[in-house]
Parts: structure tokens; C-alpha cells; sequence
């Protein structure tokens, strides 16, 4: 399995992986070497939580590692009337009689608290390649389905400025 990725994405996780790997291993291993020293391990809860702690870590390295190792360059395509990766889509939910603004970001940013859906997403999916004033009709994972109306596209050149999502 290849994970679609941005450059962004990448330059991102690779900062992190270095920064866990240089800087955040060598403290937690102090820490667990620490409260080692403090007697009995079968009552010792700062021992625990900084062995917690630092395999919390080594998993992030692990899952940072696959992806990087994995990753497959995702680019935005789309004309500059479309709705492509990065943009911002304002759109009508015709059922609902509402209005949101969804920025389109890759699976390693989504956020749906912030309205930051993935392109892989139903909606996400619905949107790419379509243009201001288009209908289009999202169908969910569960066969529901609904119309959506694409009010306006404001295009951006990339997701830097949104964090990768942590687990």
C-alpha cells in the first residue's frame, strides 16, 4: 500500500521523525533510566509512565518511518477554475439549506472539527476537478447520498501551514 502524500507531508514528518529520533528518544530513555533508580518497579508509577512514554515514541517513529517509506507524491492537478488539493470550497448543502467552507487537504491533515477534509474523502472525492456553480452529488460509504452545490473555489498553493494529525 502506497500513502498519497504532499512534499509538505513528507518535509514535515521527516522533521518530526528526526526530532523524536535526535532529541526526544535520548530524554525519554534518561527518564526511564531515572525513575529506575527510584526503587521498586511493581509500585514505581514515574518508571511506568516514562516507559509508556517512550514506547508511545518508538510507535510514532515506526508509523513515521512507513510512511515516508511509502509515500507516493500527491500534486495538485486541477485548473485554475477547479477545485484541487490545498483549496478552499464553499459550499451549499442543498437538503440542509446551509452553507460550509472545507479546505481540501491529504489524509495525514484531516480535521474534521475544522473543516479540513481529506481528498479521498466522499466529499472530499465529490469535489476535486469540479468548478464554481456545479451540483454534485456525495455518496457515503453506506449508499446515502445528497446534493451539494459548489458556491466558490479559493485556491491555494499548498497545507503547510496545517499540522500533521498525531494518532
Amino acid at each position: 500500500m502506497h500513502n498519497e502524500l504532499t512534499a509538505d507531508d513528507i518535509r514535515q514528518m521527516q522533521e518530526e521523525l528526526d526530532h523524536r529520533q535526535s532529541v526526544l528518544t535520548p530524554r525519554l530513555l534518561e527518564e526511564v533510566k531515572t525513575a529506575r533508580a527510584f526503587g521498586d518497579l511493581s509500585e514505581n508509577f514515574e518508571y511506568k509512565a516514562a516507559k509508556q512514554e517512550l514506547n508511545r515514541n518508538r510507535s510514532r517513529i515506526r508509523y513515521l518511518e512507513r510512511m515516508i517509506a511509502t509515500a507516493r507524491m500527491l500534486k495538485d492537478t486541477s485548473e485554475a477554475d477547479e477545485v484541487g488539493l490545498f483549496d478552499k470550497v464553499t459550499v451549499w448543502f442543498d437538503e440542509d439549506e446551509m452553507e460550509e467552507v472545507f479546505r481540501i487537504v491529504s489524509t495525514v491533515k484531516i480535521d474534521v472539527n475544522s473543516n479540513l477534509i481529506s481528498n479521498v474523502s466522499p466529499l472530499g472525492k465529490a469535489l476535486l476537478g469540479r468548478k464554481a456553480g456545479e451540483t454534485v452529488t456525495v455518496t457515503a460509504e453506506n449508499g446515502y447520498s445528497y446534493p451539494v452545490t459548489i458556491r466558490s473555489i479559493e485556491k491555494r498553493d499548498d497545507d503547510a501551514d496545517i499540522p500533521l494529525n498525531s494518532y
